[in-house]
């Protein structure tokens, strides 16, 4: 499968390892290391996660630093929709009516 980031994906990502990098520089690299692992996942086996209440957007949890990365399918593309941690609120593609962040 083609891999496909959404601006708000790339700014997601970049704004996990600035706020993580001033904390802990080789933490934030593990944390954003196991992302991008995730999404190879993804890309390998991109119907195998859970759907949300948009039946566009799948969801993946990257379970040991509790981040969740959702993204669509389309064709032969996987598309990066958004990456958040699980302590934020629920993003509105988790709700029922789906939408953005």
């Amino acid at each position: 499968m083609r891999l496909r980031y959404r601006a708000q994906a790339l700014a997601d990502i970049d704004a996990i390892q600035q706020y993580l990098d001033e904390r802990s520089p080789s933490g934030a690299h593990s944390v954003v290391r196991a992302i991008y692992a995730s999404i190879q996942l993804i890309a390998e086996h991109p119907l195998s996660y859970q759907r949300t209440d948009d039946p566009e957007i799948r969801v993946h949890a990257v379970r040991r630093y509790r981040y969740r990365i959702f993204y669509s399918v389309t064709g032969d593309t996987v598309e990066i929709v958004h990456v958040r941690h699980t302590a934020r609120r629920p993003w509105a593609g988790e709700q029922t009516g789906g939408g953005t962040a």
